[in-house]
């Protein structure tokens, strides 16, 4: 059985079933044996996530142009289905910040029903997206882009809670950050000092407890005393009541939005933003939850769940649904064991809209500013951006133009232009990697690891008249000007060339294609080739091309090239 064979044996062997890509970690933590201790932990996280869930939701929801009520239907069936399907064990799913100017711009271009539709499309390409194992591909998304758009969107969100944070009064609120800022400038002068009062005592007891009772909810404590205080001053300001008139005390009935191939076309570009932004969001959330438990989870289980999780929260008048890093890690800190712990922050948060609807409607919209200015705030990894900055020029533009063009242009421009800068500086990084090293020094330094070798060949591995090289590195179309620096150097003096490809672990289309000329031209001259080392993939790639015996010789190293043209010589 040749090499070639054994390799894809063994690849069938270790490549994971259907099953094992898509079974839910629920199912997993079941069948390991799920004690009454397990439940315990999960209710007890499950309620600290949902305490933390409640305002979020609703102030995420009141900043994207929906109702807090379209917030907490998000969080209740999305988070419910994410944890239910999901392939994270500790992943929670909910509304998030991230998609707060995405989901804006769709209610203001095509409505509510526009957003609703344009989510149930979302979670049908996501859910497609997974079943096609591109799961793995949403994780090569640079680094240094993902930063600088969540940065962006972070100032984005910042700059959208100005307008309630201090009271004001203006009509129309253009969506473009930078009109945003004028407008709000321009009508400076209707600020009010009590909302502006409440929002900074809400961020004063946001930190305070931040930093003497960190395991606190503060953001749901900054909100009920700002309420309260509210209420019995009578306090000139807008609350959920008064915007908004409250939320129910019960889901809706599920539906579907109206549906036309016309309205399906218009929102079909909000569905892949969607889509994209979900998919990288909800995998990082994943990620990072591994880290923090050990564990590892399964990416392409994780975007059908999300998918589903989106199609049922359309259905009950919801929005975007993706994995959140806040409440996930919460959830691990609280000690979550399982999915059932994201399942039961769903059910504690449908019990407090059945119990304290009435409630809500005493909630300060400055309040709830005051809790995303913090969300916001915390979005933007600082310390991340300062090791990008001092890690070179290339991550550093990477950052900034990703950043820039999420602020003043758009999400979906951003990550196209920073995966593209980030793919051309890779491919520039690699193209300087690789290396070919020639002539004697080198060959003279390979013999002497050799424990025996031929005298004859050492002689003939001086000999001017065979030309050696060992090419280290990745050869792929990036290389090309390097691996092309060969066909400058073989003279018709040469009587046989040498390529050892021992340190190539892959090889492109393009640069077999060049490995096709160096040999065409040496053959032309007269000259023996013989190609070493070869890895099955690099030599499968020159089968491709009809490059085989008798146009040139394969030998496992050098010596044994060597031997091969000693042998091939007439005595």
């Amino acid at each position: 059985m040749t090499q070639d064979a054994n390799q894809s044996k063994v690849r069938q062997a270790t490549s994971p079933s259907f099953a094992e890509l898509f079974t839910p970690k629920l199912i997993t933590v079941l069948r390991e044996g799920y004690t009454l201790a397990h439940l315990r932990k999960d209710a007890i996280s499950g309620l600290t996530v949902a305490i933390v869930a409640l305002p979020l939701s609703m102030a995420i929801a009141i900043a994207s142009g929906a109702t807090p009520a379209q917030g907490l239907y998000t969080a209740i069936v999305g988070g419910f289905l994410v944890s239910l399907l999901s392939g994270s064990r500790v992943q929670v799913g909910g509304p998030a910040g991230a998609f707060i100017v995405l989901v804006a711009a769709t209610v203001a271009l095509h409505g509510m029903d526009g957003l609703i539709l344009a989510t149930m499309l979302s979670g049908v390409m996501l859910a497609i997206a997974g079943f096609l194992r591109l799961g793995v591909f949403i994780k090569f998304i640079p680094y240094p882009v993902t930063v600088g758009f969540t940065a962006g969107i972070a100032i984005i969100i910042g700059a959208s809670q100005i307008t309630d944070f201090f009271g004001l009064t203006i009509v129309n609120e253009p969506g473009e950050f930078w009109a945003k800022i004028v407008a709000i400038w321009d009508v400076r002068a209707s600020l009010t000092w009590q909302a502006t009062a409440v929002a900074l005592g809400a961020l004063a007891i946001i930190g305070g407890l931040r930093r003497w009772r960190p395991h606190w909810p503060g953001m749901l404590i900054a909100i009920a005393l700002t309420a309260i205080i509210a209420a019995i001053l009578k306090l000139p300001i807008s609350t959920i009541g008064t915007e908004f008139g409250g939320i129910p005390s019960i889901l809706p009935a599920p539906r579907l939005p109206p549906v036309s191939l016309e309205k399906v076309i218009a929102v079909l570009p909000a569905a892949l933003s969607f889509s994209l932004l979900g998919a990288i969001e909800s995998l990082l959330s994943a990620v990072v939850a591994d880290g923090m438990t050990g564990r590892r989870h399964r990416s392409n289980c994780e975007l059908v769940a999300q998918g589903v999780a989106n199609i049922g929260a359309a259905l009950f008048g919801g929005f975007c649904v993706t994995g959140t890093i806040a409440r996930t890690a919460t959830n691990v800190r609280s000690g979550a064991h399982g999915p059932i712990s994201g399942m039961l922050h769903a059910v504690f948060l449908l019990l407090f809209m059945l119990l304290a609807a009435p409630l809500a409607a005493y909630i300060p919209l400055a309040a709830l500013a005051a809790v995303l200015v913090v969300v916001s705030w915390n979005m933007i990894e600082k310390s991340a951006i300062a090791v990008l900055a001092r890690s070179g020029r290339g991550e550093g533009a990477m950052l900034a133009v990703t950043f820039l063009l999420t602020v003043f242009a758009g999400l979906t421009e951003a990550i196209i232009a920073g995966f593209l800068m980030g793919s051309l500086l890779f491919i520039h990084r690699m193209s300087r990697m690789l290396e070919v090293e020639t002539d004697a020094p080198f060959v003279a330094h390979d013999l002497a690891d050799c424990a025996e070798h031929d005298s004859a060949i050492a002689a003939r591995a001086s000999d001017p008249e065979i030309v050696i090289y060992r090419i280290t590195g990745v050869l792929f179309f990036g290389a090309s000007a390097a691996i092309n620096s060969i066909l400058d150097r073989i003279h018709e003096r040469h009587r046989a060339l040498i390529i050892d490809f021992s340190k190539v672990p892959f090889m492109d289309a393009t640069s077999a294609n060049i490995i096709v000329g160096v040999v065409q031209k040496a053959t032309k001259r007269g000259v023996a080739v013989w190609l070493t080392g070869m890895r099955p993939q690099a030599r499968h790639a020159l089968l491709a091309h009809d490059l085989h015996q008798p146009l040139l010789g394969y030998a496992d190293t050098i010596d044994e090239a060597l031997a091969d043209f000693r042998d091939s010589q007439p005595a």
